[in-house]
């Protein structure tokens, strides 16, 4: 590999790195009482102070940092003043721009007290994640990851 391809590699991982420093970071602020509005503000400083630039902040008009996707948002929700309650389901989704290159992550939380059922989901999802990602390898296929997604979720009563 030269070193052009290197110095790429080093780039990405310096930007999948701040993608996930700043996840970590939100994640300690993540309670009942916080709105999704202080959770963005959080997230854009950081990855700001941190050399970083807010990938989504004004792509296609879009206004925020962060995409903060609550309950029954599937994807892509906006920050806004709801208030963070016991036994929400919050998905954060951070997406970084540093020295031209994306990084690109997003993990699922419990606001507070859950029921079981919430637990339950937010598990299976888990496990349905590193189910496709054990299908990944030389040879495979895409369908792969699929199916091995599908399967463990309608395994366990769930629908993708």
């Amino acid at each position: 590999m030269t070193d052009n391809y290197l110095e790429k590699f080093e780039k990405m991982r310096k930007a999948g790195n701040l993608a996930s420093r700043t996840l970590d970071m939100i994640s300690t602020h993540i309670k009942p009482g916080i709105t999704t509005n202080e959770i963005d503000k959080l997230g854009y400083e950081f990855i700001r102070d941190n050399g970083g630039y807010s990938a989504p902040l004004y792509y296609r008009g879009f206004k925020k940092s962060l995409c903060t996707s609550l309950n029954h948002v599937v994807c892509h929700g906006i920050p806004s003043e709801r208030i963070l309650n016991d036994g929400d389901i919050l998905n954060i989704d951070v997406t970084v721009k540093k020295d031209g290159w994306h990084g690109d992550t997003s993990k699922m939380f419990l606001v507070g007290k859950s029921q079981p059922h919430n637990e339950r989901l937010v598990n299976i999802t888990q496990e349905c994640l590193y189910k496709g990602i054990e299908q990944v390898k030389p040879g495979a296929h895409l369908g792969d990851i699929g199916n091995a997604i599908q399967s463990h979720a309608e395994k366990n009563h769930y629908s993708v």
